[in-house]
């Protein structure tokens, strides 16, 4: 009885309330969701890393970033997407995915010399989504445990509409900053209109409306401006040239079948 004993004593034991088994099933049962996850974890991690370089250099953590970025957004367009079979029915979805947007954006600034601002899009979005599946992870190990890391978790949640914004926004900024690295030979002359062809996908994304409330907020926001009793009338004449050429940029809308 007692050596029956002892060799329970010995056996280590599972935290109180924490369910691993259930969390080892989970994990089992959807791979591609747990590996999304982990790779998203790692495109913070090189984002701070790129901040603060305490292993390596900024410029490998920032190449790191846009990697992992590219990996998730090819493997989630694979989760989206299923099956391959080349054609233009195909090519057509792929450019309504979200996904596919932010492979071509990665792709894009991996043959660029590191912006600061190219990784703000790519870092929300990963602590946008992390989190939401790290509470999907914290569930299926136990309703009580790590109270804190849910409290954290709650907190991106609430603030994800302005997550979503801030990711809008510097979406939009980038495309007048890709001109001026072409002139601080920082980027190539094609690099501005890849670019605009990325974010033209972003303001038509059924799934993501945020690039297009954003640029309607930012107009109202310069016609705002423009109409002020302060603002001389030189600079209300440049606004206004400013929204119409952007406008005229913008792609119009399909005609209802």
């Amino acid at each position: 009885m007692s050596d029956s004993n002892n060799t329970n004593n010995d056996t280590p034991a599972a935290p109180r309330g924490l369910n691993i088994e259930a969390l080892k099933a989970h994990v089992i049962a959807h791979k591609i969701d747990v590996c999304l996850w982990t790779i998203r974890i790692l495109t913070i991690l090189f984002t701070i890393g790129y901040f603060v370089p305490l292993i390596g250099t900024s410029q490998n953590a920032y190449y790191k970033a846009l990697i992992a970025n590219a990996a998730t957004s090819a493997l989630r367009l694979h989760q989206r997407m299923g099956g391959f079979s080349l054609s233009r029915e195909l090519i057509a979805r792929l450019l309504t995915e979200d996904s596919c947007h932010y492979l071509l954006y990665s792709l894009i600034f991996l043959y660029v010399t590191p912006v600061t601002w190219v990784l703000i899009p790519i870092v929300l979005f990963a602590v946008l989504h992390a989190s939401s599946y790290a509470l999907t992870l914290l569930d299926a190990l136990g309703q009580n445990c790590w109270w804190g890391a849910r409290l954290l978790i709650s907190l991106v949640e609430f603030q994800s509409r302005n997550i979503l914004r801030a990711a809008s926004l510097a979406e939009i900024i980038m495309m007048p900053y890709t001109v001026i690295l072409i002139f601080m030979g920082r980027a190539g002359l094609l690099t501005p209109f890849i670019y605009y062809h990325f974010l033209m996908q972003r303001y038509v994304s059924r799934r993501n409306p945020y690039t297009r409330n954003m640029f309607r907020e930012l107009r109202d926001l310069v016609e705002h401006i423009g109409r002020h009793r302060s603002t001389p009338a030189f600079v209300t004449k440049i606004l206004n040239h400013g929204i119409t050429f952007v406008c005229k940029l913008a792609p119009q809308p399909q005609p209802q079948q």
